[in-house]
């Protein structure tokens, strides 16, 4: 490995902002993404709670993902594919955005992880999508200062087109 190569690494690892917990859960999201693609359902039992809690936006037709979790979805060419773009961390939340091959479909699934298991996944298919993160201050007097946006949604080509928008707070 080159010198340079070796500087970028270990200033790449400095810039790390993601604690070992938040390293944990990224890999257990990532984990589902790659059995649901190989479609190894013992290893998603494995990394889904038995009483997964779960809440979508967007139109009924774009609930893949239930689809797919209960074996009502076809596992054909013309199956969703969930390929995802980003991947943000904060604490016990994953936040993965992505969109279908053709860029057509956006989505964002907000997974939360307690104890090395997916407890709640949260759904936004076609939708606009700010996090913020409540303060600890009193919730009687919130301000923006207060609830600082931490993450939002890039939807690509979704230029010009209109989508609801909606915040999650963390």
């Amino acid at each position: 490995m080159a010198p340079n190569n070796i500087i970028f690494c270990f200033t790449e690892l400095a810039n790390s902002q993601l604690t070992l917990e938040e390293t944990t859960n990224k890999g257990v999201v990532l984990a589902l993404y790659e059995a649901l693609s190989s479609h190894d359902v013992v290893q998603v039992q494995k990394l889904l709670a038995s009483d997964l809690e779960w809440w979508f936006h967007g139109p009924p037709s774009h609930q893949f993902l239930m689809q797919i979790l209960t074996g009502t979805a076809k596992f054909d060419n013309a199956s969703f594919q969930f390929l995802h773009k980003t991947i943000d961390v904060f604490g016990s939340v994953v936040l993965v955005e992505g969109c279908d091959p053709t860029r057509s479909i956006t989505w964002v699934h907000a997974w939360t992880v307690t104890d090395g298991v997916i407890t709640q996944v949260r759904e936004y298919f076609n939708t606009s999508l700010t996090v913020t993160r409540f303060g600890k201050s009193d919730i009687s007097s919130i301000t923006t200062l207060h609830c600082p946006s931490v993450w939002e949604s890039s939807l690509p080509n979704r230029v010009g087109k209109s989508v609801p928008g909606l915040v999650l707070a963390l």
